[in-house]
């Protein structure tokens, strides 16, 4: 038997019933010298031993404690939650707009979320902040819904062939039934519950306990393991199969004439809100990753090679994110858009490639990559994108970074190895399309000053470093153009592909010695017919996006 505890970060909607749980009141009984006052988030709050905030924080200005602002009381305290008086730097930095020598200021609040990096932490997002002029929801309410009420999500990956048990334990009286959960991540079942509810999983075959926990943050929890994708490769045994899908995907590429920006990406950052609340999510679960389910779902990552793995998100979180980042896509790309899909948290080990692609489309038309963490890298993972005239763009990303591209029109991979002993690179992607184009969003013109940059004037050259391709890694970021409308991430490799056997030979330049794809020379390059049906080759990202069978339960 396992027993987990769930650590908090995002907490998004009310539901029905009490709006403190039993747990919560076991820590409401402080007085208000209990409250901390602090005058600076880096170096005021308390932080674990990797810099991230070791608990989750009510603040609110300590103006309001000498008035009658909810926040102050001691009844506002809730399980896992502390209450902390912002002033000087502290008060400025979360409460810019407000104003001390106001008498009637109102009240005002936030919630910081526990495993927030020390120079982030305090940039909550907007959800996440109470402002009583500017709201008619109550601060009760307020704080029900966004800092003691999270969503949960379990997968069965403990019996293939019976159910496992969800049961509440109330502090008083028998658990009560809160889910039923088949095998695997398409079975997932999600929830609403409160900061330190406990529950028990049970196994329906024998009826023994699988699991206890208590809720301390919203997460997809799997019980059990998956088995690993152990078969036995020969060398060659996918080189057809990677053929094929290269040859569609260059094909593929050509449908949408419409573009967006003259190469079609660009390089960005998250807001420093945004970026506080996924890398918290991604530091307290990232315990809780699950194998991704790839077999028979093609080749666009090397899956029999390196596992891939996820840290799925539950809904309700992914929707205020997507929402957010809606408005930064709709700015790089110059008309509204709509979201479509989010998928992840991906997470590559070693040895992890992607093959070169293009995205869904008639969803995933603009896009973002985010790189949320990586560490144990022995050189860069850069993503490769192809720009509207087939020049190879090497992008190197650091955790709150972001990728815009066009996703559905300009290919891209990272079919260079992740290298490094133990080494990991964890991803979010999200996508959108512009509004109102639908499914043929590509037939629109493209607008006056977005057309692709295809002629450029002068050349690019390498820095000398570079003299081969296993030490094409050193010239990341320094390529020289003459043309600067090009940009600081041409490839030191200075590749330009121009047909499906240019895409074939970057992805066989790029084979790190000792792979088990090895280049079957019988396979003839020329030969179109390759035995696979374009419907086989479908965008890898959101194929195993989970649905919950019967949408969210409340507990």
């Amino acid at each position: 038997m396992r027993k987990y505890i769930l650590t908090l970060t995002l907490c998004v909607l009310c539901f029905a019933g009490s709006t403190t749980s039993a747990a919560s009141q076991k820590e409401s009984s402080n007085s208000d010298s209990d409250i901390a006052k602090v005058s600076s988030i880096e170096n005021g709050l308390s932080y674990d031993e990797n810099g991230r905030l070791a608990s989750y924080h009510l603040v609110f200005p300590s103006g309001d404690m000498a008035k009658n602002c909810p926040a102050a009381k001691s009844t506002s305290k809730h399980y896992g939650i502390k209450q902390t008086a912002l002033q000087g730097d502290a008060l400025e930095l979360v409460f810019p707009d407000y104003n001390a020598t106001d008498e009637d200021a109102p009240c005002m609040a936030a919630c910081l979320e526990r495993g927030a990096e020390a120079s982030i932490a305090g940039y909550p997002m907007p959800h996440r902040r109470f402002n009583a002029s500017d709201t008619d929801t109550d601060f009760d309410q307020w704080h029900s819904a966004e800092c003691s009420s999270v969503e949960v999500c379990l997968m069965n990956y403990h019996d293939e062939e019976y159910e496992i048990e969800n049961y509440w334990v109330p502090p008083n009286g028998e658990p009560r039934l809160n889910q039923a959960m088949k095998y695997g991540e398409k079975h997932t079942r999600c929830f609403m519950s409160f900061l330190g509810h406990e529950f028990i999983v049970k196994a329906t075959r024998d009826g023994s306990t699988v699991a206890e926990y208590t809720i301390e943050f919203p997460i997809i929890l799997p019980f059990g393991k998956q088995p690993r994708n152990n078969l036995n490769i020969d060398g060659g045994q996918f080189d057809q199969q990677i053929r094929g899908t290269l040859k569609q995907e260059w094909q593929k590429k050509d449908v949408p004439q419409r573009t967006f920006s003259p190469l079609g990406f660009s390089k960005g950052k998250l807001p420093n809100d945004v970026f506080a609340a996924m890398g918290a999510f991604h530091y307290n679960n990232r315990n809780h990753k699950s194998r991704e389910e790839w077999r028979g779902k093609g080749v666009f990552v090397n899956w029999w090679e390196s596992d891939v793995y996820l840290i799925q998100i539950p809904w309700t979180i992914k929707d205020i994110w997507q929402e957010r980042l809606s408005t930064l896509v709709s700015e790089w790309v110059g008309v509204p858009v709509e979201q479509t899909v989010m998928y992840g948290l991906r997470q590559y080990e070693s040895g992890a490639r992607l093959l070169t692609h293009v995205d869904r489309l008639n969803t995933h038309v603009v896009s973002l990559i985010i790189n949320i963490a990586q560490g144990n890298l022995s050189q860069d993972w850069p993503v490769e994108v192809f720009d509207h005239h087939g020049r190879l763009h090497e992008v190197v990303m650091e955790p709150g970074d972001i990728v815009y591209y066009e996703s559905a029109k300009n290919l891209h991979s990272r079919n260079r190895a992740l290298m490094g002993e133990n080494s990991y690179y964890t991803n979010l992607f999200t996508h959108y399309r512009p509004i109102g184009g639908g499914d043929e969003w590509y037939k629109d013109p493209t607008e006056v000053g977005r057309e692709p940059l295809l002629e450029v004037k002068g050349v690019c050259h390498a820095p000398s470093e570079v003299v081969s391709k296993d030490t094409e890694h050193l010239g990341y970021g320094r390529v020289k153009c003459d043309d600067p409308r090009l940009g600081k991430n041409i490839s030191p490799s200075l590749f330009v592909v121009k047909s499906a056997d240019d895409l074939i030979e970057w992805w066989e330049r790029t084979t790190p010695a000792g792979s088990v794809i090895e280049m079957d020379a019988s396979i003839d390059d020329e030969d179109d017919d390759d035995g696979y049906d374009d419907d086989d080759f479908e965008d890898f990202e959101d194929d195993d996006d989970f649905e919950p069978e019967d949408g969210k339960d409340e507990l």
